[in-house]
């Protein structure tokens, strides 16, 4: 299926992409974080896209989902969208997050306020904003310096796809929060304690602000191990299975529950 192109809104001259990126996004792309600079980008993207609420559409799944897995006809369809959505969550947590603490930047991220950019196997690979966001005010707090990613975005996000597979939430929110438990360990090196305490804060919290449960509450664990010569390593270990593994021919993570220890 061939993408539409679409246009998700035009920046100012001062917000045009720099280099395939978003310029004030510009100084996120170093180190593990450089492939992401084609990755958030701005309508005058070249690329085809699709408008993440038509990419939602039923139909829409069905199509793009045939692409990245042709084999998959009559497989677990569960297992089918939460080995999908792992792209999705990949490509659009890290950036996402990484600005947020490090830059204290607050991205568009409502479904109808994206585009996303399909490769050839159906997997999303880059995202269209609708312009470069704003700063967070001083007092956002761990819950409101994320709330755009959790509440506008992943919430209805893994809703619909658990409308469309039948897919736990539980499954797809750990899922996401493999990886976003996972940014804060890349940007150790970059970013102050006091940067990202937000982050570690909410990870941390069992409940949100208004009681419901917190999604993302430590969604990865870290086991210590002995290796053979008597030493000791730590082993972070997802505490929910992706299910991935009921699709044929698929492993299981090198870091899923069902293991007792990390592959060889």
């Amino acid at each position: 299926m061939q993408a539409t192109k679409t246009q998700t809104g035009a920046g100012t001259a001062a917000e045009q992409p720099v280099a395939g990126g978003i310029a004030a996004l510009a100084d996120l792309y170093v180190g593990e974080f450089a492939h992401y600079r084609d990755v958030l980008v701005l309508a005058d993207d070249p690329r085809d896209a699709l408008p993440l609420v038509e990419l939602l559409l039923p139909r829409t799944l069905d199509e793009q989902l045939l692409r990245f897995r042709p084999q998959a006809v009559g497989e677990d369809r569960r297992a089918l969208v939460s080995h999908w959505s792992r792209h999705y969550f990949v490509r659009l947590i890290p950036p996402v997050v990484a600005a947020a603490t490090l830059l204290d930047r607050r991205l568009p991220l409502r479904l109808e306020q994206l585009a996303v950019v399909l490769d050839d196997q159906g997997q999303p690979s880059a995202f269209k904003l609708l312009n470069d966001g704003e700063r967070f005010a001083e007092s956002s707090g761990p819950f409101g310096r994320f709330e755009h990613l959790i509440e506008d975005n992943l919430a209805p996000f893994i809703e619909a796809l658990g409308r469309y597979a039948g897919v736990a939430p539980k499954v797809l929110w750990s899922n996401a929060g493999n990886y976003f438990e996972a940014v804060f360990g890349q940007l150790a090196s970059r970013a102050s304690q006091a940067q990202l305490a937000d982050g570690r804060a909410l990870v941390d919290a069992r409940y949100l602000p208004d009681g419901r449960r917190n999604p993302l509450y430590r969604p990865v664990r870290y086991v210590e191990l002995e290796n053979a010569d008597g030493r000791s390593r730590i082993w972070r270990q997802r505490r929910l299975c992706c299910i991935r593994y009921l699709l044929d021919g698929v492993a299981l993570c090198p870091n899923c529950p069902r293991l007792d220890a990390p592959p060889q």
